[in-house]
């Protein structure tokens, strides 16, 4: 034959020319259709073919489908299969099993640790159920999979809900400490059985806990590796200061209201020294200039300790149409400023920025103080005058320029946000953010230094947990130098792979912006900072014996220790001799614990067990960009120049099903468990079980932001519900068959089976991509589409006969039943990342497995490179080319009413088709199953003495071999005339010589 010729294929060709139809279309899904209707076990069937009822004399010689596999399961049935599931099939074993078995490849996912702070929610289920896929993927392929779970147990939001409306003043930190972990525990145990739930495969036994000693341990000595090398340091520098929390945040830790006002002024400064180079210039105006500032926080103003200008800029002396007043702008920014003032503003005088160097101005507060005009390049253009009043206690860039011309730093602000008494009588003790910015502003207008003031609508900086806005205030606080860790992270951050790629900017952008990271607190929940200080002289002591001892103290004691055990077990004599310190009488310990940021950061010390720990993935929300991504690359660096992971996996935010964030007051809040067991209206809510939930994470693009509600959900139920029905189709067909013994070799099938197998190689290998590219959403298409248009629109319609009909041990029939049983195996196991739960209850229906296996147990998708043939795909495509053009020139009728005469020209395609149908004319053969006629005459040329009725089409199909060395395009012609032959009363085709006559394929089937 002709196959067993044809060298290496191209790939998958559809040759069309003049007459071709539309490929395989839409009337096979109606001939379809009434095959998926099959009954269960013991009721009546529709006989296949144009669906009229089999003759009662025939009905039980007919092979329809059977199986106990149910096509729909809902509410308590649903939630209970699953429970029953998980238990039969050891969903809790699962990792422990996959752990101990023999694998020369490892994969470790490290999980990001959630917050310990309520239950779980649907961000949670879409991050968990993302890795949980392809946890299960890697492990059914083979690999042993490393996922530990953990928490994230410290921070000041559990310490709020703990505490709940308790006065901390009554509290002793040790107190605290234990509402907190208590708080924390009963979290984590809600969390962890919601997670249990969905079916997550996790080393649930061994999990981690931010506020277990041996974790905190590890994360002191990354501390003493990174305190060492000089990278953590204290100083005195503003930070970012919750008055509501009463603590330093760091910048993940804020969130930016982009709707906050603030009452912006224009404010001068008198010049009561002119720069030196502009003293010929402007000489006889000495006493007259002022300095004209814009500012959204006044409440700065008495802090101030300079006017900076930008160097390169042009700047005026203007002079004020209502009331002559001499003011000094950015030349730039005059005409904004005479709309925003209502006046003209004449240009007097124009010079460079850097001839204002020199020059000093009077605070307009404060008369007796002076403050210098200097140089910045954070100054700009975009807003106000092109001035920028400086008050390094409460600016970063304010800070930058105190610190290059040795500036002081005061901060006039205390810890809950208000004056303190450095602000003056009149300031101290007002909140600097209500009472204390209307009166400095009412200082200025006493002063005749207020311009004008204006509500400003701009973004500003909240604390993430009470959600009320926070100040910067310079505190002794503990940093990390982040701008000498820098280069290297965007270094080692190159070599990372990065999904999607667009991350990859933001994670740099986020690198680029992080000036110091500041990672005290001023809180009792948290792993102490491990220093101690004089009594006397407040210097620290802390190095490499002191910390690394305390290490070894939390280890078996746990943090708690910091508080409970004596300073004399903290700082034993052994550890103060090589610290070349005092008397342990002579120091008391700090206060102040760390960032959580710093707490999760180093996660991959405690939990990665490599000799050096880097996971393949870590797979977070894009808040993590700013968060753990890059609180673990800098630790990570800092202690080994490298990052902690291969790869992330970033993806975007749960929003209601019209695109809002989830909100209490909109009502709008989707919660998992009521999306898997109900709510209490189960009309509203019904009970969708865990696959649903897992199915709507696959299916969304989670590189985007997600969207779920009753739409999303229901869409969910009802695409399982549809490949529930395929696979039912399946189970139904694969009765009475076992592969172990009724499996036909490859070689021996129909070449429409050869075929299938190909198209389920081809569909496996695109699924195993998808997958490897954490693309979930893909391998939904993929197995959408294969089923739709592979099995249900274009196999199964051809088969049924096949099966239903032919002998039960006949060649055709087992040929049929063993593709049938590849592609059950092969979708079942492509779903079960996705639905673990559905695919078990398949695999517990299908045949060939011993009771008890699991299909997590056994591997991954089973194909074959045999099953990829030379001129395989030509044979079977050129055959449905025809098929089509036929179908298209017979629209609305039956195709099994014809008897079809095919003609090609002597060739290629003629022996592809040949092999096809080796006799001239048939109703048995390969082509007239594919061409679903009754009665098939394959020739050279169509006869001349065709009957009038006859139907012809045309068309040709192109063979393109070896990588196109071998073309060659054929025409064909098909014509069609009604059959001639009888209907067989058993199998409904038109084969039979005389009426109510079986067929002589039945009549075989019945005789045995």
């Amino acid at each position: 034959m002709f196959l067993c010729r044809v060298s290496a294929l191209a790939g998958r060709r559809w040759g069309q020319a003049v007459g071709l139809g539309q490929g395989l279309g839409a009337r096979r899904v109606a001939v379809f259709r009434a095959a998926l209707s099959f009954s269960s076990a013991g009721d009546a069937a529709a006989a296949p073919g144009s669906g009229a009822q089999t003759p009662a004399e025939y009905r039980h010689t007919v092979l329809l489908p059977r199986t106990h596999f149910p096509m729909k399961l809902s509410g308590q049935k649903l939630l209970d299969v699953e429970l029953q599931i998980q238990r039969d099939c050891g969903f809790e074993q699962l990792y422990t099993w996959q752990r101990e078995r023999k694998s020369k490849k490892e994969f470790c996912l490290h999980d990001g640790p959630p917050y310990a702070n309520g239950d779980a929610h649907v961000g949670h289920a879409l991050n968990k159920i993302l890795k949980d896929v392809h946890n299960r993927f890697e492990m059914l392929r083979g690999r042993k999979v490393s996922y530990v779970p953990g928490w994230d147990c410290h921070g000041l939001p559990i310490e709020l809900k703990a505490l709940g409306e308790l006065d901390t003043k009554d509290l002793s930190p040790l107190q605290i400490r234990q509402k907190a972990r208590e708080y924390a525990e009963s979290a984590i145990a809600r969390q962890r059985a919601a997670f249990q739930r969905w079916g997550i495969m996790a080393d649930w036994e061994n999990s981690y806990y931010t506020f277990n000693g041996t974790y905190e341990a590890a994360q002191l000595r990354v501390f003493q590796e990174m305190h060492s090398k000089g990278l953590i340091y204290q100083d005195y520098k503003p930070v970012f200061w919750s008055p509501s929390s009463r603590t330093a945040l760091a910048e993940a830790e804020l969130e930016y209201n982009p709707e906050h006002v603030s009452t912006a002024v224009y404010a001068t400064f008198p010049l009561n020294t002119l720069p030196p180079k502009l003293t010929t210039m402007m000489g006889e105006l000495q006493g007259k200039v002022c300095v004209l500032v814009w500012t959204t926080q006044p409440w700065t103003i008495p802090a101030n300790q300079a006017v900076c200008f930008m160097p390169k800029a042009q700047y005026s002396l203007v002079k004020r149409g209502d009331d002559e007043q001499l003011l000094l702008v950015a030349t730039e920014r005059i005409a904004n400023l005479s709309s925003i003032l209502g006046t003209e503003l004449q240009n007097l005088a124009t010079f460079t920025g850097s001839d204002l160097d020199g020059g000093i101005c009077r605070h307009p507060t404060i008369p007796e103080k002076e403050v210098p005009l200097l140089p910045a390049n954070h100054v700009t253009m975009a807003k106000g005058t092109g001035l920028v009043h400086t008050a390094p206690a409460h600016g970063m860039e304010d800070y930058s320029v105190a610190s290059h011309f040795s500036l002081p730093v005061e901060c006039i602000v205390d810890e809950e946000g208000r004056f303190t008494e450095a602000a003056g009588a009149d300031l101290q003790g007002l909140s600097v953010l209500e009472d204390g910015t209307s009166t400095v502003i009412s200082m200025l207008r006493t002063a005749g230094a207020l311009i004008k003031e204006e509500p400003c609508v701009h973004s500003y900086p909240y604390d993430w947990r009470s959600k009320k806005p926070v100040v910067i205030r310079a505190s002794k606080q503990w940093f990390i130098n982040t701008a000498s860790l820098k280069d290297t992270a965007k270094e080692v951050l190159q070599k990372v792979r990065v999904m999607p790629e667009s991350a990859r900017a933001s994670l740099l952008a986020m690198l680029d912006r992080r000036t110091y990271w500041c990672i005290s607190r001023q809180r009792s929940w948290g792993v102490p900072i491990p220093v101690f200080y004089h009594k006397h002289t407040g210097e620290p002591l802390i190095n490499k014996y002191t910390v690394s001892h305390i290490a070894s103290v939390f280890a078996e004691k746990g943090s708690d220790s910091w508080w409970v055990e004596p300073l004399e077990t903290l700082l034993p004599p052994d550890v103060l001799k090589k610290s070349k310190a005092g008397a342990v009488t002579d120091y008391v310990r700090g206060e102040d614990v760390l960032d959580i940021w710093f707490d999760s950061g180093t996660s991959w010390a405690a939990v990665l067990q490599d000799a050096d720990p880097r996971a393949d993935v870590y797979i977070e929300g894009k808040d993590q960009i700013g968060g753990w991504f890059q609180s673990s690359l800098l630790t990570s660096v800092a202690v080994r120049n490298k990052a902690p992971y291969r790869a992330l996996v970033v993806h975007g935010f749960v929003l209601s099903e019209k695109g809002e964030k989830m909100s209490k007051s909109l009502g709008n809040v989707v919660d998992p468990n009521v999306v898997i067991n109900g709510g209490t209206d189960l009309a509203v809510s019904p009970p969708y079980g865990a696959d649903v939930l897992r199915w709507w994470v696959a299916e969304s693009n989670v590189f985007s932001e997600v969207q779920i509600g009753p739409k999303a959900l229901n869409t969910a139920r009802e695409n399982i519900n549809k490949l529930r029905n395929t696979l039912r189709f399946l189970l139904g067909n694969l009765n009475g068959f076992d592969p172990r013994i009724h499996a036909v070799d490859s070689k021996d099938m129909h070449y429409i089976d050869q075929y299938l197998l190909h198209l389920l190689r081809d569909f496996s290998i695109k699924v195993t991509d998808a997958y490897s590219e954490f693309d979930c959403g893909r391998v939904i298409r993929l197995l959408q589409a294969f089923i739709t248009r592979d099995l249900s629109s274009f196999y199964f319609s051809i088969i049924k006969d096949r099966l239903y009909c032919d002998g039960e041990n006949s060649l055709g029939r087992r040929s049929c039943q063993t593709v049938l049983e590849e592609i059950l195996d092969g979708v079942t196991r492509s779903i079960a990342p996705i639905l673990p739960h559905l695919a078990e209850e398949v695999y517990q229906h299908a045949p060939g497995h011993d009771e008890g296996e699991s299909v997590f147990r056994s591997g991954w998708i089973k194909s074959s490179s045999v099953w990829r043939k030379p001129g395989l795909e030509e044979a079977v495509e050129g055959a449905c080319a025809i098929r089509d053009s036929f179908l298209s020139s017979i629209p609305g009728c039956n195709a099994a009413e014809y008897d079809l005469t095919i003609a090609i020209e002597p060739g290629l395609f003629f022996e592809l088709v040949e092999s096809l149908q080796e006799e001239p004319t048939s109703t048995c053969s390969q082509l007239t199953e594919l061409m679903m006629a009754s009665r098939i005459t394959l020739t050279g040329v169509l006869p001349r003495d065709l009957p009038h009725n006859a139907v012809i089409s045309k068309g040709s199909f192109l063979i393109n071999l070896e990588g196109g060395e071998i073309r060659e395009e054929s025409a064909y012609s098909v014509a069609a005339v009604p059959i001639s032959l009888s209907r067989c009363p058993r199998c409904r085709r038109y084969t039979s010589d005389t009426p109510d006559c079986l067929c002589p394929r039945c009549q075989t089937v019945i005789a045995q």
